[in-house]
């Protein structure tokens, strides 16, 4: 992917989660790239020499899945690939975000601009064209088993091209055509192939890997910079994280996590003040963090790869070989890859989750706090602190634990038996997006209750980083002197690590976290 005076230009083949997320999230416009125009030029040729001949050639002059047999005659070619849709866009729940819309729609034009999909360039630039100008169909965000790709949830966003659907812009919903109008910009009627070539694909799972991830690699130092806090509020040690006794068990994330744990604490008073205590060891979810943690981000970086190498790949059937003549069926579509990789990030974040939760609780309680009050409030009895934070903490992992359970290994088969292994993909991404959600708002709460912790401790100063966040947390959210609503305070967490800047302050403070 290149930027160009602030475009991002489109190859189908370097295409980054970064950018993903700077198209979904930032707006930044994109256009196609001229040699992958005139790929997609050959490959519509192609197609058009295959429809003036006499093959039968699966999803152009055939029916689809059970109806693979069924020729189809020309006059009906392109009344086959308005109806596949129709049929197809059999999606049901709330419609994905805006965010989402928009990575699926680039991450379709990306694939198709690959130029092995049989699209005319047409049909790829109008679907740029909406990207761009805000034009984002309403996409329910159930219906998709994940074999021949996420066929419901693509449906619905490709009807939209059709002047069929519904789609958002400029704050409303409109129906498909309107809503192209209002930005300047026609309908298509869809030519042999097209259709399926925009419906076959990862594009909805991918989406939301792509976004997850993102999100994933975020939280991963996030949970450090936490857990660096806690050390520090509730006395602890920083041997456990020297570099040349992580060297003997050289997981990559590990060692990460162990320098970030290290850089965070940097000449912290609060450790210092304790040297040579009678204490041993600390407690395993304080200990162990880079163990655990670092476990997380190496499948963090698994997934990633997964979905980095998915997000420039061709995933519809039949792949049209203009260049040496052939079209190839196959299962490119198959989700597998993307659900698999969808669960191990299910599993990362939610173990990030648990042993935050944990954290928690041994500043809340002062049987395990060394000298902090119970709760972290000085006023017990009349207020409760963050008793019940710890609560919401509990019940955020628990039902990470149910959400953990691999979608990938599920299977119904669908087609009259034609597709009887499927992959589950969108419903593993989603279970990994309710995660995600639920992991960062766990981490929030730590962050919450050690900034409290800190606060307690008087005037010995912690560590560089965990200085930096106190201060950044502190500008947004009080010290907690007396009850108020906790969950207000917890969004403002949330938002605050959302919006980058907690991040920005501390790795200023103490150099970039891994």
């Amino acid at each position: 992917m290149k930027l160009l005076t602030n475009w991002l230009v489109l190859d189908g083949c370097s295409l980054a989660v970064d950018d993903v997320v700077a198209v979904a999230r930032g707006g930044v416009p994109v256009r196609l790239a001229p040699a992958s125009l005139e790929a997609v030029r050959r490959s519509r040729a192609f197609v058009e020499a295959l429809l003036e001949g006499d093959e039968i050639v699966y999803g152009i002059t055939t029916g689809f899945g059970y109806f693979k047999n069924r020729r189809i005659p020309r006059s009906a070619v392109e009344q086959l690939q308005q109806n596949l849709l129709v049929s197809s866009a059999a999606g049901v729940g709330e419609p994905f975000g805006r965010e989402v819309v928009r990575a699926m729609l680039l991450l379709r034009a990306n694939t198709l601009a690959l130029g092995y999909s049989g699209v005319r360039p047409e049909t790829l630039q109008l679907l740029i064209a909406m990207l761009n100008r805000g034009v984002h169909p309403v996409v329910p965000c159930r219906g998709s088993v994940g074999a021949s790709g996420d066929l419901a949830p693509l449906a619905h966003l490709a009807l939209v091209l059709t002047g069929e659907g519904e789609a958002e812009v400029g704050g409303g919903v409109l129906p498909g055509a309107a809503a192209l109008a209002r930005v300047g910009l026609e309908p298509i009627r869809l030519g042999a192939k097209e259709g399926l070539a925009l419906i076959n694909g990862t594009q909805a799972m991918s989406a939301l890997g792509a976004l997850t991830v993102h999100r994933a690699k975020r939280l991963a130092k996030l949970a450090d910079l936490a857990c660096a806090m806690t050390l520090e509020a509730t006395l602890g040690s920083r041997s456990a994280f020297l570099p040349h006794f992580h060297r003997l068990r050289p997981h990559p994330g590990q060692q990460s996590s162990a320098r970030n744990l290290l850089a965070l604490t940097e000449d912290s008073a609060l450790i210092a003040s304790h040297a040579g205590c009678d204490r041993v060891q600390d407690a395993y979810s304080l200990r162990c963090a880079p163990q655990v943690h670092g476990a997380s981000q190496d499948a963090i970086a698994y997934a990633g790869g997964v979905i980095a190498i998915e997000i420039n790949s061709v995933t519809d059937n039949p792949l049209i070989f203009a260049d040496t003549g052939e079209v190839v069926t196959g299962g490119h579509f198959h989700g597998q890859p993307v659900a698999m990789a969808s669960d191990v990030l299910a599993i990362a974040l939610a173990e990030l989750a648990d042993i935050s939760e944990r954290r928690t609780e041994r500043l809340v309680n002062a049987d395990y706090s060394n000298g902090l009050p119970m709760f972290l409030t000085e006023a017990g009895g009349l207020h409760s602190g963050y008793m019940v934070a710890q609560y919401t903490a509990a019940s955020l992992v628990s039902e990470n634990k149910v959400l953990a359970h691999p979608a990938c290994v599920d299977s119904i088969p669908t087609s009259a038996g034609q597709e009887d292994h499927v992959s589950m993909g969108l419903t593993a991404a989603r279970k990994a997006v309710t995660v995600c959600d639920n992991c960062e708002r766990v981490i929030a709460i730590e962050l919450l209750c050690a900034a409290q912790a800190l606060d307690l401790r008087g005037k010995l100063t912690p560590g560089r980083g965990s200085r930096a966040a106190l201060a950044m947390i502190r500008s947004a959210i009080p010290h907690l002197e007396s009850d108020r609503i906790v969950s207000r305070d917890i969004e403002k967490m949330v938002e605050l690590m959302a919006s980058g800047h907690l991040l920005e302050a501390v790795e200023a403070a103490c150099g970039r976290l891994d």
